[in-house]
């Protein structure tokens, strides 16, 4: 196991399409972008960083599918089994006979469902849920600045390539002992 001294290399840029210009730069160079801190979603960030497609769409399939199973169930309990009236002059002998009627009601529990869980999965799997520690290393990051985050052991080369991309603000923050398999091991 190869241990290398590692230091992480902060650009700091003003605009959106300067730091997409950036990146695609970076990328062309084969430098690996670790991170990258925006105060707003940045159109085309994505691919120029070469991230995959989320799965939240996928999950949020199942979220909604589960809204409207849940309202299904709910609709049949409260007007056919539980509770059931004559309203309007509309008998309430099976489900599917009212379902018309229910159709609001699925709709904005598959809804509801849906962009609920997708917020809490979102929040959960980026370990931004209350109490959580800010990640940023930038305050200005959540007002007008832009961040590119690499972790490298040649230190020189990275501001060079930061300078040579406009970058306004290149800082180099601390040594770390990384190991080969790329696992932060020690804080020195």
């Amino acid at each position: 196991m190869s241990i290398t001294n590692t230091k992480i290399v902060y650009g700091l840029y003003g605009d959106d399409d300067d730091l997409l210009k950036a990146v695609k730069s970076i990328r062309k160079q084969g430098i690996t972008i670790d991170e990258v801190y925006t105060p707003f979603p940045v159109h085309g960030l994505d691919k120029a960083l070469g991230l995959k497609k989320t799965r939240i769409s996928d999950l949020a399939f199942f979220y909604g599918l589960f809204g409207t199973t849940l309202a299904s169930l709910m609709t049949w309990f409260v007007m056919n089994h539980d509770w059931a009236q004559d309203i309007g002059g509309k008998p309430s002998f099976t489900w599917g006979e009212n379902m018309p009627a229910f159709v609001p009601i699925m709709f904005e529990l598959t809804v509801f469902c849906a962009a609920h869980f997708m917020v809490i999965t979102y929040l959960i799997r980026n370990k931004m849920y209350p109490g959580a520690a800010a990640k940023n290393p930038d305050p200005r990051t959540t007002d007008d600045k832009f961040l590119i985050e690499i972790k490298t052991s040649d230190v020189e080369k990275i501001k060079n390539v930061f300078v040579e991309t406009g970058a306004e603000e290149v800082t180099v923050k601390g040594d770390f002992v990384q190991s080969n398999v790329n696992n932060l091991v020690q804080e020195a």
